[in-house]
């Protein structure tokens, strides 16, 4: 029988008395009868075998031995040959209820943004951990500076230059967990520094900027988006101090802001003394199309260039990055080390070495195609069963928009489609305040080919039946999904 415990008390709080009247095992005795009255130690805990607390409490084994026999005598602890001496069930001690299973969520989630983690590159994303541990200083384990480690900002600055077109110095790449703390860090440097205004695209996410933007009590500037792009009469109109864009495929929409706009945003930057923070979260995965360079290696000057691995790897890694022009990044290393003091360095090194070897460059190959296969199959299933929703945003990403025909509310859609079990996200939640088509965001790139297939039945089964009761009560019947 195995003698491996998960629940083994390894220390125990024993206070002795060595000057009093009371024999030192007594003391043991009601030192642990008092702990397993209070619950301290529950039913089940393994002790400490005799020796080993003999050692730890200055006494010798015999004494140990003695209170824990005694205690078994009463009742408080079991005892069996070639096992732990453990804690009895005492009556009136409460055993902890075991928390309640969570809800089931959708059967089927079309949520967006997320990597497929059963992809995860985990055989080679273990063999760099083991050449970090094994290889690695033992320096990088002590405090590290707001920067992060010099091994994954030149990795980094390597990769983003090669591969995004990117004009960035290891000196001036920053280590984050991820896009959120990155969208913190700048919101809080630059209100710090006397900016009153940020600009974000509409629609736009809202659970990163707008909310870091309210925390420092800068307004917010909705800039509405075409096809196209940004309104830029919109930003050189606005009196904004940082403009933040997704110009290689806006989210949620998917357009590519054009090189004569980038260029027109970069200058608008210049004159009014403004910055740009452009969030490259997805551009690794297109399809249909030419990669797009960043718009950061136009003008490193004043577009702050923002990545993370949340999207090609896992979130879970926590694992961001920013390329900063060289008067911004001291203030925010040290609003970095402020908030967190540091990111892992395990994980730093473990991804510099994924990069170096090539292996993030052959997890990306091994993914575009998968994830391609996923969004036509989705594509055709709603051309088989959805034709009048019309796709936008399809050549590259992680989700596609798909508009509603005008009999269709989104909101209706979205709790229709919920009643069948699934989920899925409109566009009006993310509008800020320009009104536009209704449309749902369906991400694909978690889920299977029966699950797309299966999903998008059951949507189109959702949408007969609102379609067939809208007949049934008539042009002034109103809706049925309020």
């Amino acid at each position: 029988m195995s003698t491996v415990n998960s629940s083994l008390v390894h220390d125990l709080l024993v206070d002795l008395d060595r000057t009093g009247t009371t024999p030192l095992h007594r003391q043991i005795e009601a030192a642990l009868r008092d702990a397993i009255r209070a619950g301290r130690l529950r039913h089940g805990a393994s002790l400490p075998a005799s020796r080993r607390l003999a050692t730890e409490l200055g006494v010798s084994r015999g004494v140990v031995v003695g209170a824990y026999d005694q205690l078994t005598a009463e009742g408080y602890l079991t005892s069996t040959p070639g096992s732990y001496t453990r804690v009895a069930a005492v009556p009136g001690q409460t055993t902890p209820t075991p928390d309640p299973p969570p809800s089931p969520g959708p059967l089927i989630d079309f949520g967006y943004g997320r990597a497929d983690p059963a992809s995860f590159p985990r055989a080679a994303w273990l063999r760099s951990l083991r050449r970090v541990l094994t290889d690695a200083p033992h320096d990088r384990l002590n405090y590290a500076d707001g920067y992060g480690l010099p091994e994954l900002r030149t990795a980094l600055a390597d990769y983003l230059n090669r591969s995004r077109g990117t004009c960035a110095d290891p000196a001036h790449v920053l280590i984050t967990s991820g896009f959120a703390q990155a969208a913190m860090l700048i919101t809080s440097v630059l209100a710090h520094r006397g900016a009153r205004r940020v600009a974000v695209e509409d629609p736009s996410a809202h659970d990163d900027i707008r909310q870091h933007a309210r925390t420092h009590n800068l307004d917010l500037l909705g800039l509405p988006v075409a096809d196209h792009g940004i309104d830029l009469d919109a930003l050189e109109r606005g009196d904004a101090d940082l403009a933040v864009l997704t110009p290689s495929h806006q989210w949620p929409l998917g357009g590519v802001l054009p090189a004569r706009a980038r260029m027109r945003a970069v200058q608008w930057a210049r004159d009014r003394g403004a910055l740009i923070l452009e969030d490259d979260y997805d551009a690794e995965y297109r399809y249909d199309r030419a990669p797009i360079g960043a718009m950061q290696g136009l003008a490193p000057d004043v577009v702050m260039y923002a990545g993370s691995a949340s999207k090609t790897l896992a979130p879970g890694l926590r694992l961001g990055w920013l390329v900063l022009p060289p008067h911004l990044t001291d203030a925010v290393a040290e609003a970095k080390l402020l908030a967190d003091r540091g990111s892992p360095a395990i994980e730093q090194l473990a991804f510099a070495d994924f990069l170096l070897r090539g292996e993030f460059d052959r997890h990306l190959r091994r993914m575009r195609p998968l994830y391609r296969r996923r969004r036509d199959l989705l594509l055709t299933r709603l051309a088989q069963q959805l034709p009048d929703f019309e796709p936008t945003g399809i050549a590259a990403g992680l989700h596609v928009v798909v508009w509603l025909p005008d009999d269709l509310q989104e909101e209706d859609v979205v709790a229709a489609a919920a009643a069948q079990g699934v989920r899925v996200a409109g566009v009006a939640p993310y509008r800020l305040t320009t009104p536009g088509r209704q449309g749902l965001i369906l991400g694909y790139t978690s889920l299977n080919d029966n699950q797309i297939t299966d999903g998008v039945a059951a949507l189109a089964a959702a949408v007969r039946h609102m379609r067939a009761g809208l007949k049934q009560a008539g042009p002034t019947g109103g809706r049925i999904f309020a």
